[in-house]
């Protein structure tokens, strides 16, 4: 017997499994399944390695890396698009700019432009509806829709009065709103008009300005409204209402 299996003898291994003994089955060298060699591979201890590369490494194992993933923050109001950065702080801020105009305008012109939308929406609003109830009459003023009114109004030359009305007006808001835009302690929206004294109280501006927001939004919606419901049904909003016509 060879050295092998006098030893083996020596430790108690039975005959049939010795090497080279006539009992035992022949060895079939195959090669072993890839994943016990990936869980060797892995299992082998870090002390190990310095066998191999003649430097002395710490016994102790490094400590697993965490892999961090940032998770943008979703806006409130649109949950599957990412928050709006530049909206942050504004009053009125509903986290809404699925177009992302505030990452490429000021937003102190793009505030300036909300509110004066807003204000000319609730204008328009009101008087949509009042007029379906009270005109002044006449040849000049006859009762129409206001999507009729528009035409009729620049034959006999209403139009016109109103165009030079808004130009000098907004001859007025551009050169305040450019100061505004140049570094001026101007605030978006701010005539200083305010006839009733509801700026002075410094501890409920905040909550009149967050209503003039939210009602101007609701204006804009409103008015857009009112014209295409006009336009499609031909009848007044309150005789709509009164006489509900579907499509």
């Amino acid at each position: 017997p060879s050295a092998g299996s006098s030893a083996a003898s020596r430790c108690g291994v039975p005959p049939s499994l010795q090497p080279n003994s006539p009992h035992s089955p022949p060895t079939r060298h195959t090669s072993p399944p890839l994943s016990t060699m990936f869980a060797f591979v892995t299992s082998v201890p870090v002390t190990s390695v310095s066998a191999f590369t003649g430097r002395a490494i710490s016994s102790r194992t490094a400590a697993p890396v965490a892999t961090v993933t940032m998770a943008a923050e979703m806006s409130k109001s649109v949950p599957f698009l990412t928050k709006p950065k530049n909206t942050a702080g504004w009053v009125g801020d509903a986290e809404f700019d699925p177009i992302g105009f505030s990452d490429y305008i000021d937003m102190k012109w793009l505030r300036e432009s909300e509110l004066k939308h807003g204000r000319v929406c609730m204008l328009a609003v009101v008087g949509m509806l009042v007029q379906e109830v009270y005109t002044f009459g006449g040849s000049y003023f006859p009762k129409m829709l206001p999507v009729e009114a528009h035409d009729y109004f620049l034959k006999t030359g209403g139009m016109t009065q109103i165009m030079l009305f808004i130009a000098g007006f907004e001859a007025i808001s551009y050169y305040a709103t450019m100061q505004m835009m140049q570094g001026s302690d101007r605030q978006p929206g701010d005539f200083g008009f305010d006839p009733l004294n509801f700026g002075k109280d410094a501890s409920k501006l905040k909550t009149f300005q967050l209503n003039e927001i939210k009602n101007g939004r609701l204006a804009m919606i409103a008015c857009g409204g009112f014209i295409h419901q006009q336009w499609v049904t031909k009848t007044g909003i309150l005789d709509q209402l009164a006489h509900f016509k579907p499509l």
